[in-house]
């Protein structure tokens, strides 16, 4: 996980997120990379994907891999 400037990124959160800030929010860092954080962390680190890791991450989503149990 390579360290990422906060500062340097512009994250947003989704527009299905409550304001309970149980939600992340992802930030397009560079042509190779996305990050994602914990909305209440918002000067905390950013886990880093490729774009394809996250394409991959937000398909398993859409397809329910991910529900509760």
């Amino acid at each position: 996980m390579a360290e990422i400037d906060p500062a340097l990124a512009t994250p947003r959160k989704s527009s299905y997120s409550g304001q309970d800030g149980d939600c992340v929010e992802i930030a397009i860092l560079d042509s190779d990379r996305v990050g994602v954080r914990d909305s209440k962390d918002p000067d905390g680190p950013f886990m880093t994907f490729t774009h394809t890791q996250f394409a991959a991450f937000l398909a398993a989503v859409k397809n329910g891999e991910f529900r509760p149990r």
